[in-house]
């Protein structure tokens, strides 16, 4: 399905295979030879968004740009099912595994790989031909990659990116954060209610 947001319309290569239950919405580009399989969504929440030649983005997978953090996917990206990237730079070549995360302002390198579970969280930038193994994380200026259970580290770095400050524009210590978040980013998302079916 395709639904027109914003004013923009998907354009999809006619060599590009969309799935009928993936749903493409928005600002978004797919380019030749691109399979997007049963599930996806695919939608341009005031960014663009921009997959390349020979993506593959599978089963149930999300990928979301934001008015802040455009998507760009290059050539040759396979994104496994139940994967998810929000706001990301993907440059050539790069394996995200079944279950990865890939947070605002990410910037993937070519020729990466994110194993199964993996993170690459909020402004991190992964150098070329670099591996996240199995449920670990990557996160930080300058990157560290880290295991799950060294929590209090990727608590640590992650307090330095800020996540509410940097994706919202609220202040972690405002004691209503979740009512602002959640009544701001709501207001945001209604914009859909104007959306419409094309193609």
């Amino acid at each position: 399905m395709q639904f027109a947001h914003l004013g923009a319309e998907p354009r999809i290569h006619p060599d590009a295979v969309v799935a009928p239950s993936a749903v493409i919405s928005g600002d978004v580009v797919i380019g030749p030879d691109c399979q997007i399989l049963h599930g996806a969504v695919i939608t341009a929440e005031g960014g663009a968004l921009t997959l390349g030649s020979h993506v593959i983005v599978m089963e149930n997978a999300l990928i979301r740009s934001t008015a802040t953090n455009p998507v760009h996917i290059g050539d040759h990206v396979l994104i496994g099912p139940l994967a998810s990237v929000s706001g990301a730079t993907i440059e050539d070549e790069v394996f995200l595994a079944t279950g990865t995360r890939v947070f605002n302002g990410a910037h993937i390198g070519a020729r990466s790989d994110v194993r199964i579970g993996g993170i690459v969280h909020l402004r991190t930038t992964l150098p070329p031909e670099t591996v996240v193994p199995i449920g670990w994380v990557a996160v930080g200026a300058p990157m560290r990659i880290l295991p799950a259970e060294r929590h209090e580290e990727i608590e640590a770095a992650q307090r330095e990116l800020d996540f509410p400050g940097y994706v919202f524009g609220l202040d972690r210590q405002t004691p209503d954060l979740m009512v602002q978040l959640t009544e701001r980013y709501g207001r945001s998302l209604a914009r859909h209610a104007d959306d419409r079916p094309v193609g």
